[in-house]
């Protein structure tokens, strides 16, 4: 157990630190006291050791340099049980062990998220306040630390709870913590100088990745019950309005796989302009539409596979109106994600009390380049996200028949959906509306395969349809198979070395075959 008899205390965000420090001196605690922070508990009638009576210097350099002193952390660092340092702390500087130190440091991060300029962000690069935390925690055996305000009434209720005194269990968690403060402090700092630097893919792509996110909250579990899962959020993204910013309305808490499906149905209907419907399960789109307004949408987008998508996620990039609700509420859906709601629907959707009702800014629904990082034993993989936006200019029809307008608007409205696919991936489709996925098959004949006989299970007409691969047919026999359900268009990237043979098979079926030039593989 640690008796606090002399604490240091400097802080920049002031709020609670009166109270707190009342609690303190209601302790019999000696309160040493930074300048600002010094002059405001003394305002407040608190007997303060202002720290230049310690140093015997004042702040210099604007504030730059005011804890900087040996007497300072060599009352800090002190061993207890070696007799020399407490010696050596009496004679050379005439002073006791400092037994507690409460700081917290320049808000770096909320000059992040009102874009400061870069000089005013240098100001916010704490050096005082972090050596602080360090030496504290460095020497938790025999000094306990307060790191932010949300700490001061735990700190308080320890001591209360234990005569003045501070436990090592309770030491050591606060010095682990400030240390992982600290981690996070320097990232968000690097994470901003970086912005300097010209060399895009440096700024992407660092050769030291740091990674800090503060947990949101614990999960019930994970993609199955026996998994534990939390969930995680970066506070200093700078856009930020993001998934984990959206308003979940009513509903059970969001699961594992809930978060999973929801950040899949969002970026589809990412990807189009047009009143937009996705319905998602297993990460796996169940259908896609389009349409003059997001009733239209949604049915097309349920018709295409009313089976698969009992239980699904429904994201819509347009505000939900009642007519809709009564077709949503007549099967069951885990959740739904839109920009706002009518009144009457809304109130319809809250009555179903197991379906998650969630309100998402505008910005959610609009395509964001966000790093993909996938773990791997002592590693990690990152990419870019796929958010490259195809141009049809660029698209090479190698077939001698050539797309119709119609087909060349459900080529492209095929294309966006096939890359949110899990390869090998095929979507069926007319210009607004998928009729049959074939998804996560190993072979692409297996997915092209399946894609038919979805479309043909839920009673739809194949004739006069478009086909999207996400990579490249090997083989011929993914376009026989194509021709003799109907399909008269399809469009993939190309680059397999048997592309004239496939092309062969285009012209001998009279289907008009495109390449991208791009692939759009998603595992």
């Amino acid at each position: 157990m640690l008796k606090v008899k002399n604490a240091l205390i400097s802080v920049s965000e002031k709020e609670g630190i009166i109270p707190f420090v009342k609690e303190l001196k209601g302790l019999g605690i000696n309160i040493i006291a930074t300048t600002k922070t010094a002059d405001l508990l003394i305002k407040n009638d608190i007997e303060v050791i202002p720290i230049e009576d310690i140093t015997g210097f004042s702040e210099v350099l604007d504030g730059r340099v005011k804890t900087l002193h040996p007497s300072i952390f060599g009352a800090i660092l002190a061993d207890r049980d070696k007799e020399e340092h407490l010696s050596e702390l009496e004679e050379e500087f005439g002073l006791e062990p400092i037994d507690l130190v409460v700081v917290n440091l320049y808000p770096f991060e909320k000059g992040i998220l009102k874009d400061w300029d870069e000089d005013r962000m240098i100001e916010l690069i704490d050096i005082g306040g972090v050596s602080l935390l360090r030496a504290a925690a460095k020497n938790y055996r025999h000094c306990a630390l307060v790191g932010s305000p949300e700490r001061y009434e735990p700190l308080v209720e320890e001591m209360k709870a234990n005569g003045g005194e501070v436990t090592l269990l309770y030491r050591l968690k606060e010095a682990r913590m400030a240390f992982s403060n600290i981690s996070r402090y320097d990232s968000l700092i690097a994470n901003f100088l970086a912005r300097s630097i010209k060399e895009e893919e440096e700024m992407k792509f660092p050769d030291i990745l740091s990674v800090n996110f503060e947990k949101v909250r614990d999960l019930r579990y994970g993609e199955n019950p026996h998994q534990k899962s939390a969930i995680y959020k970066d506070p200093a993204e700078k856009s930020r309005i993001g998934l984990l910013d959206a308003e979940v309305l009513s509903g059970k808490l969001m699961s594992y796989n809930n978060w999973m499906d929801t950040e899949a149905a969002v970026s589809i209907v990412s990807e189009f302009e047009f009143p937009t419907v996705a319905i998602v399960k297993h990460a796996a789109p169940c259908g896609v539409g389009i349409g003059k307004d997001i009733y239209d949408a949604f049915n097309k987008a349920y018709s295409t596979d009313s089976v698969s998508a009992f239980g699904g996620i429904i994201a819509a990039n347009r505000e939900i109106d009642f007519q809709t609700v009564n077709d949503i509420t007549s099967s069951f859906f885990e959740v739904v994600i839109a920009p706002s709601y009518e009144e009457e629907a809304l109130k319809t959707l809250l009555s179903k009390k197991n379906m998650r009702i969630i309100k998402a800014g505008p910005e959610v629904f609009s395509p964001n380049p966000i790093l993909r990082c996938y773990p791997l034993k002592g590693g990690l993989l990152l990419q870019e996200g796929d958010y490259l936006v195809d141009e049809v200019d660029d698209w090479k029809v190698v077939s001698d028949d050539k797309p119709t307008e119609r087909e060349m608007k459900a080529l492209l409205f095929a294309w966006r959906v096939v890359k949110w696919v899990k390869s090998n991936g095929i979507v069926i489709a007319f210009e607004e509306r998928t009729i049959g996925i074939g998804t996560g098959q190993p072979s692409r004949v297996d997915s092209v395969e399946l894609a038919i006989r979805k479309a043909r299970s839920g009673g739809h007409y194949i004739g006069g349809t478009v086909l999207a691969s996400d990579g490249f047919f090997p083989f011929r026999d993914s376009i026989d198979l194509a021709c003799d359900a109907g399909i008269t268009a399809i469009v993939e990237p190309g680059g397999s070395i048997r592309d004239e043979k496939v092309i062969e098979a285009a012209n001998e079926h009279e289907i008009s075959l495109v390449f991208t030039g791009k692939r759009h593989f998603r595992h």
